[in-house]
């Protein structure tokens, strides 16, 4: 099932609930793949949301997402101009996720610039492929085109964890918006495999993103990403994420705390 139809089939109640059943296809070993666990967190919570858009998310993972996944979500608390709204997504063990989003229209300000430079990559036509052998990469990453413009491959005893890719859904017909993009971000490994010289299972804990935009826009689907491992201690590795659209606007910046054992 491709991403649009996937989203298509999200069936939403009269108590303002959503359920969905995600596909095989879609998770990353035995839990739906983290980005799309967000987004359809989102999904849920759009229609509370009015025409305000996304500002923030504040993403927990708390345990395994398959089955079927129910989300409610809850207004907070709600302003002229903004709106902050959780979402909670159970599944048949029990919370599998919980949400805060926070939304908010735009105004004017004295304030108007941006110092968040994207890298000087080549172009995505000209990047190698991420993923060089497709029987080695998780099930629901062969959803997208990733291509590696700086860094290693995972497990590749990289000297640093700082990766430079450029992500695009191969579902041509995904809508850009919020939901898609935050249904893409999440979809390379953490920077920090990279590193790694054996293999070592990983998983997400938490995940912040700031959307920089409501004109979420770019040429062929594509946007650049760099996450960078600052900090990989104890078991946990700690991350910064960043990401511009095709012609190097910022659309995202965030923050993951990641699991790793091995």
């Amino acid at each position: 099932m491709n991403y649009t139809d996937l989203i298509a089939s999200i069936a939403f109640g009269a108590d303002d609930s959503s359920r969905i059943t995600v596909p095989e296809g879609w998770m990353q070993g035995r839990t739906t793949y983290g980005g799309l666990t967000a987004a359809l967190c989102l999904k849920a919570a759009l229609p509370l949301a009015g025409d305000r858009p996304l500002r923030s998310a504040q993403v927990a993972f708390v345990g395994p997402a398959s089955g079927e996944l129910v989300s409610v979500p809850t207004v907070l608390r709600e302003g002229k101009n903004t709106a902050f709204i959780s979402v909670r997504m159970t599944g048949p063990e029990g919370v599998v996720a919980e949400c805060i989003f926070a939304f908010g229209t735009a105004r004017e300000s004295s304030l108007d610039f941006s110092n968040m430079v994207a890298p000087v990559v080549t172009l995505p036509d000209e990047t190698q492929q991420f993923f060089p052998d497709d029987r080695r990469r998780p099930a629901f990453s062969h959803h997208f085109n990733v291509r590696l413009a700086k860094g290693g491959r995972p497990i590749s005893g990289a000297p640093d964890g700082e990766i430079v890719l450029w992500l695009r859904h191969r579902d041509e017909m995904a809508p850009m918006d919020a939901v898609t993009l935050l249904s893409i971000a999440d979809s390379p490994p953490p920077a920090a495999m990279s590193m790694m010289t054996v293999p070592g299972r990983i998983s997400s804990m938490t995940w912040m993103a700031e959307f920089l935009t409501d004109d979420i826009s770019t040429e062929n689907g594509w946007f650049l990403a760099q996450h960078i491992a600052q900090t990989a201690q104890q078991g946990y590795s700690s991350q910064a994420m960043r990401l511009w659209n095709s012609k190097g606007e910022p659309m995202m910046v965030g923050r993951q705390t990641i699991a790793v054992f091995g």
